[in-house]
């Protein structure tokens, strides 16, 4: 996914993103990339300029809390951002259990007995990995519906469907960026971001910018080719037995406009799965008048 100096590769992207103004910096004379330099970055950081031009290169890779804490403290680094930049930097830090790959039967009944709103699982590579009726029915434009990531950069349909794409495409990035550092030697990780890199541009100029923000509850505006405009809540809640996975919920405000939009998608589903099961009936019934 990056380089192997994934602390000097973040270091560098955050720095870029600070103005000298932003920390109470005069910005002096030209400057040949945007951002801090990196002696504003170690003057700020209360480090030497020698020692964070070899952490930022790699020749450094022991910082203590410490260091870390102030140069997160430098580069006015948000929460989330701060404990990616201790996972790349403390190893320890960072160390834990392998992401969960399935969805546990409990998980998809769960899913099931929510049958008035979309839910689905997610797992730390942005995969989906079980989801009710309501949120099939709600993501039916996509060609597949497997991978949240695949489907905003690779699928033409999702600029229709997303409101704001490029929110949309700026959150899921930052997200699954957050679950990278969680999971550094999760392989499904790698193998989605490494073909997203290749055949997605915009996905690429996102990964590079090192945004960290893990999903929690968002307002979503979706158009859906049926129902039109919904403009829904979304939660999302960890799954505690199962590392990586999150399990994402949309809801509405009852007398919403929103709401009244998940009451038609939810006739919307009903009748799809009725229309499955008429499918399975006849092809039950042309099987049995082949054998007999």
């Amino acid at each position: 996914m990056d380089s192997e100096n994934k602390l000097g590769d973040y270091l560098r992207a955050r720095r870029a993103l600070v103005r000298p103004q932003d920390v109470g910096l005069p910005d002096v004379g030209p400057r040949r990339v945007p951002g801090l330099r990196r002696d504003e970055v170690a003057l700020l950081a209360g480090v030497s300029t020698d020692y964070y031009i070899r952490l930022e290169q790699g020749r450094e890779r022991h910082p203590s809390d410490q260091v870390l804490r102030a140069i997160a403290g430098a580069l006015r680094l948000d929460d989330d951002a701060a404990v990616h930049l201790f996972r790349l930097g403390l190893p320890v830090f960072g160390a834990g259990t392998a992401a969960s790959p399935t969805a546990a039967p409990e998980l998809l009944r769960l899913m099931d007995g929510m049958p008035d709103v979309p839910a689905f699982l997610v797992g730390a590579a942005q995969d989906i990995l079980g989801a009710n009726a309501m949120a099939r029915e709600l993501y039916r434009g996509f060609a597949r519906y497997d991978n949240l990531l695949r489907m905003i950069f690779l699928d033409p349909y999702a600029k229709s469907f997303y409101g704001d794409w490029d929110a949309a495409s700026r959150l899921a990035v930052s997200n699954v960026r957050a679950s990278s550092s969680q999971f550094p030697a999760d392989g499904r990780i790698e193998r989605v971001v490494g073909e997203l890199t290749v055949r997605s541009p915009a996905f690429a100029n996102l990964w590079a910018r090192y945004e960290v923000r893990p999903r929690t509850r968002e307002k979503k505006h979706f158009v859906h080719p049926r129902v039109g405009e919904l403009r829904l809540h979304f939660e999302t809640f960890a799954v505690a037995s199962a590392p990586g996975q999150h399990l994402s919920v949309y809801s509405a405000e009852p007398g919403s406009a929103g709401h009244d939009g998940l009451v038609l998608l939810r006739r919307l589903a009903d009748q799809a799965a009725a229309d499955a099961e008429d499918t399975d009936e006849d092809t039950t019934l042309e099987k049995g008048d082949t054998r007999s």
